[in-house]
């Protein structure tokens, strides 16, 4: 039964149908299912998927928009009020400069939290040394860059030498 209704989540968030994915979370929910095994098994397998997809190159700008909208929608129906207590490591996210989509980094950052990092977000269209002064500022051991547009590709790969020249070298 549990495997069916987690079949039925990621169906529902594959179609990109936000209502039909709250849904079976809520059911999943009311039958005791953990939220750390509804977003490996559900989440985190849907996403897997979409990934494969757009390396195939199978999928439109529409239906990643839809697919994380209705995670999103998941996200907030497993988490209401706050998110679960930092007990990890501190991570700094942002969208790069020129980029303004934020879906997919709103996605990572939920997941994050959910996971027991401490998240801070830099936002979207995020100068490079912004976002490597907050990770210096921070402590992070982890730098996250999230992009749909490959303009900011040379930006990316500036990220990591001016972490390391701000003595950031496990980062």
């Amino acid at each position: 039964m549990k495997n069916q209704s987690l079949d039925q989540l990621v169906e529902a968030l594959l179609d990109g149908d936000q209502a039909r994915a709250v849904a079976e979370i809520t059911g999943l929910l009311n039958a005791g299912i953990d939220n750390e095994v509804l977003i490996n098994e559900g989440i985190e397998k849907a996403m897997g998927l979409l990934d494969t997809k757009c390396t195939l190159e199978q999928f439109n700008l529409l239906e990643i928009m839809l697919v994380g909208r209705a995670v999103m929608g998941v996200i907030k129906t497993l988490y209401p009020d706050s998110p679960p207590l930092a007990t990890r490591e501190t991570v700094v996210i942002a969208s790069l400069e020129g980029d303004v989509h934020d879906l997919g980094k709103n996605i990572v950052k939920t997941i994050m939290i959910a996971r027991g990092y401490r998240v801070v977000d830099c936002g979207k269209d995020c100068p490079v040394e912004k976002l490597v002064d907050a990770a210096v500022r921070e402590g992070a051991v982890i730098i996250a860059i999230s992009g749909l547009i490959t303009s900011i590709i040379p930006l990316v790969r500036q990220v990591i030498p001016l972490a390391r020249t701000r003595g950031l070298t496990k980062v």
